[in-house]
């Protein structure tokens, strides 16, 4: 909307304004933008409305009314619109698949046939809000490591750039044999002064073009998965909330009263690691073909015998959606727990290699002038 029109559109509401502006746009990305957080909150909210006794369309209206996003006003804005002309809300949420999946469309829409929607979306708000708090604590995860190379990293060459070759300066007076270490050092820098652009281009383009394949390429992104999965603890930590995903996209869609067959997929899809998906699809072709879950699942020898048993006795018992429930639970709590741990590990860690990085350029630097008082 222009200046001019919104004026003009607060003169019909009988509103006077000495001055119109446009709002300014955020300095970094876009304020806008959709995240997989925001659905989790639209779903609870719309759950909570529901429950209260407000209509489907009054509920997307009051919370489209009082978001601060734009975009997601705009897209909520759409979905009232198609609700109203009688569209069914699965069938409107399918039209932006980029931010409402397949498993989000087909519980709403089982929703919908059992006429039971605001119990549905309050599992869609549950699930949402647990595959958020697990997404979070595998980036936190995944953070630390990284973080620790990258400080190294950085102090490092910022010494072997601008500190180091000082030393050199003054070395190149003594006149006499620097220490092994000392000349190691100092040829790094050397190296780092002459080549560190072109290594930095060539470490960049590599990024660059591995990113490029990764995204394209399924058997790129299936080798990366297996090889993640035997990163020490890292490995661990992945394992467990793959785990902890299947069993909650499991259990949201079995007691949602999805068919199993179809369950499994969704499952499949939301494993988040390929070797989980393959695993879980094998248990699909297996238990289309007659066989117990928790048979085809032992098979794959990738879950937990834990959590097959708790299958089998679920299977058994016929409350296999509580049972896995209660696995999701427990192996959210243990990846939450593993996450703290090495947060906790990590962070003297960090002190001891920033330590031992930034000791060893000192005592590397400090070796000739100990040397000459040796000699002195």
């Amino acid at each position: 909307m222009s200046i001019v029109e919104a004026k003009n559109q607060l003169r019909r509401q009988g509103i006077s304004a000495k001055k119109v502006k446009k709002l300014a746009k955020p300095l970094f990305g876009s304020g806008d933008k959709i995240k997989p957080l925001d659905i989790a909150i639209l779903s609870r909210q719309i759950a909570t409305m529901l429950s209260a006794g407000v209509t489907l369309i009054q509920t997307i209206e009051m919370i489209a009314s009082g978001h601060a996003n734009k975009k997601m006003r705009t897209l909520l804005g759409e979905i009232g619109a198609s609700v109203s002309a009688g569209n069914p809300l699965s069938e409107t949420l399918r039209k932006h698949p980029d931010y409402f999946d397949d498993l989000y469309c087909d519980l709403v829409e089982t929703g919908e046939q059992s006429g039971a929607l605001e119990t549905i979306y309050d599992r869609i708000a549950i699930y949402k809000e647990k595959s958020e708090a697990l997404k979070s604590k595998i980036k936190k995860a995944m953070f630390y490591p990284i973080a620790v190379i990258v400080v190294a990293f950085i102090v490092t060459t910022i010494l072997l750039i601008f500190v180091v070759p000082q030393f050199e300066e003054i070395f190149s007076s003594f006149g006499a044999e620097l220490p092994a270490f000392t000349q190691f050092v100092l040829g790094i820098s050397r190296g780092m002064q002459d080549y560190g652009l072109i290594i930095a281009g060539v470490v960049f383009a590599a990024g660059t073009l591995f990113a490029r394949a990764h995204k394209k390429s399924l058997k790129l992104r299936d080798s990366v998965d297996k090889k993640t999965l035997k990163i020490p603890v890292i490995g661990e930590i992945l394992k467990k909330a793959s785990v902890a995903r299947f069993t909650r996209t499991l259990a949201t869609t079995f007691a949602a009263g999805v068919p199993l067959m179809g369950a499994l997929d969704s499952a499949a899809g939301a494993a988040g690691n390929s070797v989980f998906r393959d695993a879980i699809l094998f248990v699909k072709k297996e238990v289309s073909g007659g066989i117990p879950m928790n048979v085809g699942m032992r098979s794959t020898g990738v879950f937990p015998e834990m959590v097959v048993q708790m299958i089998a006795i679920g299977e058994e018992a016929g409350a296999v959606d509580e049972m896995l429930s209660k696995v999701a639970t427990i192996y959210e709590a243990e990846v939450d727990d593993m996450v703290d741990g090495l947060t906790s590990l990590l962070e003297p860690m960090i002190m001891a290699v920033l330590g031992v990085v930034i000791g060893g350029l000192i005592v590397a630097m400090y070796l000739p002038i100990f040397d000459m008082g040796n000699v002195v």
